[in-house]
């Protein structure tokens, strides 16, 4: 990830609602959640949450797809990764102890976002 893209999505969830949102989305996991239980479970006004997410789709943070008549929504986890990366590619100046676990923490959640059980391929992907 690129210095410019990086601070889109750091802008982006630099909101209380919008943070709130990207949280949601990502407990939810990879089969997401309807634009409307969304707005029900933070208790946002569907124009209000159309906003939000729309600022979260530009900075890369969510995806959509239409189902039926319903949309819905899910996190980026690959857009999530390569922020965390980028925020801690240098972490501890090369002293990852200093870190206290930070970076293998960090990769274990890649690969659960990614679906991995404990084997991704090399380059972070899941077999399968």
């Amino acid at each position: 990830m690129d210095e410019s893209r990086a601070v889109l999505a750091l802008q982006a969830i630099a909101q209380e609602t919008r943070l709130a949102i990207f949280r949601l989305l990502v407990a939810a996991g990879p089969s997401g959640m309807p634009a409307g239980a969304i707005a029900e479970q933070l208790q946002v006004p569907p124009s209000t949450l159309s906003f939000h997410l729309k600022e979260l789709d530009r900075a890369g943070l969510v995806r959509s797809w239409r189902r039926a008549r319903q949309i819905f929504y899910t996190a980026e986890f690959e857009t999530m990764r390569r922020l965390l990366s980028f925020l801690t590619e240098d972490c501890c100046g090369g002293h990852p102890e200093i870190c206290g676990g930070l970076v293998p923490l960090l990769e274990e959640v890649g690969r659960r976002a990614a679906g991995c059980a404990s084997d991704p391929k090399p380059g972070g992907r899941c077999r399968g």
